[in-house]
């Protein structure tokens, strides 16, 4: 016979567990993301309450808005599959990708042109016997 973890978390317990603030809990609970169980007037949060909360945070380092993560938790619990959740999640992953290697490709144009800018400020500067600052 298996046991199943029963632990459960108050706010400031799972903050400290996962790093983050419990603001940052409290903020992701007002948009519906997260919905904690209650003993008397204090939240409680599951294990499977602090698994949604680490997908959550990790989408948001990955960048998906709230709404995303929202849908792609929404499939969590109606696809026991997990099918469509997977589908999404590769659909919203390639799309990201895609967005930060154009970003990357905007960031190295920006880049090359500062440099550019930066060795002419140097030359004009070196031309009027200025020494440039390091």
């Amino acid at each position: 016979m298996t046991k199943i973890d029963e632990r459960f978390y108050t706010v400031p317990e799972l903050a400290d567990d996962l790093g983050i603030t419990p603001r940052t809990i409290r903020f992701y609970e007002q948009k519906g993301l997260l919905n904690p169980q209650r003993a008397g007037t204090t939240r409680v949060y599951t294990r499977q309450d602090r698994a949604k909360l680490l997908l959550i945070l990790r989408g948001k380092r990955l960048g998906f808005s709230l709404r995303e993560i929202a849908d792609y938790l929404d499939l969590y619990g109606a696809d026991p599959t997990q099918a469509e959740q997977i589908k999404m999640l590769l659909e919203r992953v390639r799309e990201r990708i895609t967005d930060l290697e154009e970003q990357r490709q905007a960031l190295d144009v920006t880049l090359d042109e500062l440099r550019d800018i930066e060795q002419q400020s140097v030359d004009a500067l070196k031309e009027k016997g200025l020494d440039p600052v390091s």
